[in-house]
């Protein structure tokens, strides 16, 4: 019995095989979706776009490396305009919502006081464009 016992024990010990699991296939990762991408800022407006156009102009006539240049591009801002005697109306205080402009003059006149004087100092606060697009009346303010 005992060399019967010492058999059946030494035949499980030896049955018993270690069995490896397999290995784990490699997780497949799934590409991450595409984010997605931030909606579009708004399309500018025309007032904002006239507003740098305007800006870049002002600036280039301040800056103008000659009286031929300056006048050039007078010429071409002059064209954003309905006319040449546009108002151009300077504040020059606000309180409560009252405002103070300094004597009004015309977009010509201001175009080449820029030329003459090379010094910009407003910007633009407010403008009015009629229905083609063009500048009827210009706010500006000190920087």
């Amino acid at each position: 019995m005992l060399a019967l016992f010492g058999f059946l024990a030494m035949g499980a010990c030896k049955s018993k095989k270690v069995v490896e699991a397999a290995p784990a296939p490699e997780p497949v990762e799934e590409p991450a979706p595409a984010p997605t991408p931030p909606p579009a800022p708004p399309a500018p407006s025309a007032e904002e776009v006239a507003v740098e156009k305007l800006e870049a102009f002002f600036n280039t006539i301040t800056n103008a490396s000659s009286v031929q240049s300056a006048n050039g591009s007078i010429q071409e801002a002059l064209g954003m305009f309905s006319n040449q005697e546009t108002p151009v109306l300077i504040v020059i205080h606000e309180e409560n919502g009252i405002k103070d402009y300094d004597e009004p003059t015309t977009i010509n006149k201001y175009l080449n006081y820029l030329k003459d004087t090379k010094k910009n100092l407003n910007y633009i606060s407010d403008l009015r464009l009629d229905g083609s697009g063009r500048v009827t009346e210009l706010e500006l303010r000190r920087k």
